[in-house]
């Protein structure tokens, strides 16, 4: 086999900072791809401490692709951590019962923007935050620090609080051929073979890979 294994937990050996996260997480509504690796000196294995707000009744999923790679204390808010909005009070009284219970907000009375959702090949920096029901496309990269409220497209980077567009990484008809290559879900030894043109900025090449 060519390239690290993915199901190895840590593919750099001797390097435990570095893991591959799919090996780790034991929640099912948390899915990770194939190689996406989690960066932490303290308890790289650990990945779910960095999933907040994420509680089973809510049913939410946090979805993450291949070939990403997730900085130190990355935190992903998840909708678990809302609260009813269209009342004078905002507090949630009814969790402390007591005879607040009287008040229980129905689940789905409670906000719920849907899944989270991270594509492929994207780059996440460090202590970046990502709310509930963002969607991240391949290739995006956010920058350390930021907290990132919306949706963001493929190929381009985003940062600063609420994070906003940077730039584009590459024009619209090289994200176009990028997106349908879609490289990531080559066979390994295809990837392997091509690795100099996945790295590089030749779309031709890449296009006219074998």
């Amino acid at each position: 086999m060519y390239g690290a294994n993915p199901k190895e937990k840590h593919p750099m050996k001797g390097f435990p900072q570095i893991c591959f996260i799919q090996n780790t997480v034991l929640n099912p509504n948390i899915v990770i791809g194939d190689y996406t690796y989690y960066d932490d000196p303290e308890d790289s294995e650990n990945f779910e401490r960095n999933v907040l707000y994420h509680f089973p009744f809510v049913g939410d999923r946090l979805i993450i692709g291949k070939f990403c790679a997730l900085a130190r204390g990355v935190k992903f808010i998840m909708n678990g951590a809302n609260h009813k909005l269209d009342g004078f009070s905002t507090y949630p009284f009814q969790i402390f019962g007591n005879g607040w219970e009287k008040v229980s907000a129905l689940t789905e009375a409670l906000p719920h923007k849907g899944d989270t959702v991270i594509g492929n090949d994207v780059w996440i920096g460090y202590e970046a935050v990502i709310m509930p029901g963002v969607t991240v496309r391949d290739g995006a990269i956010i920058a350390a620090k930021s907290v990132v409220v919306s949706d963001i497209p493929p190929y381009t980077i985003f940062g600063g609080n609420p994070a906003r567009c940077i730039r584009q990484r590459f024009n619209d008809e090289v994200v176009r051929l990028l997106l349908d290559l879609a490289w990531w879900d080559w066979d390994m030894d295809k990837i392997t073979r091509n690795l100099e043109k996945i790295v590089a900025a030749d779309i031709q090449a890449l296009v006219d890979c074998e």
